[in-house]
């Protein structure tokens, strides 16, 4: 069997390997949903949660990287008004979060479709309160989405933490947590030597 063979089994067995995660994910949001009481008054079957890759380096001068878009689905037959949200990052985490926001005192106030505003402090790096500008209502059966924000970090020493994930809106005064948070832990061993997993 040449190189090109088993490069190309490689990688169909690894995009075997994340399509079965991928049903697996989804199997689990699905039953979550299926658990979920609609007849109760205490939620408008409003959902949210991440998806998201990671590319995790071994090596101690590469960058970490996660990519993530968070999902707010309303499965309600009523609006919902007012949406926000707050991307919390565990404190003493050595995560740098980025995304597409603009600052309320940004002099360049860009509108674009999608865009979303950072309603706190921008000297906060553990929480980010953001809304979407261009959207009030989340209509039934319909989703938002604050897309493509990237989460570095190098791995110096060993660390553990988490991004959760949570939905306020004029319905959710008090929030409502996303369906999954992320989770990440790495190991660095005295002797230089990273080990990252999730």
């Amino acid at each position: 069997m040449n190189v090109w063979a088993l490069d190309q089994k490689r990688f169909q067995q690894k995009l075997s390997e994340l399509n079965d995660q991928t049903h697996h994910y989804l199997s689990e949001l699905r039953e979550l949903i299926s658990q979920m009481d609609f007849n109760s008054g205490q939620s408008l079957q409003t959902i949210s949660y991440f998806t998201f890759s990671m590319n995790i380096s071994h090596d101690l001068d590469m960058e970490n990287l996660i990519l993530g878009t968070y999902h707010i689905h309303n499965l309600s037959e009523q609006n919902i008004s007012n949406p926000y949200i707050c991307i919390k990052l565990s404190s003493g985490t050595p995560f740098m979060f980025s995304g597409k926001y603009i600052y309320p005192d940004s002099q360049k106030q860009i509108r674009t479709p999608g865009a979303w505003e950072r309603m706190n402090d921008r000297e906060d790096k553990e929480e980010y309160w953001l809304r979407p500008l261009d959207r009030e209502i989340i209509e039934p059966n319909e989703m938002i989405t604050f897309p493509n924000f990237q989460i570095k970090w190098s791995p110096d020493k060993s660390y553990s933490g988490s991004v959760m994930g949570f939905t306020y809106s004029d319905q959710f005064q008090d929030g409502m947590a996303s369906l999954n948070q992320i989770n990440l832990s790495g190991n660095v061993s005295s002797g230089g030597e990273g080990n990252g997993e999730q």
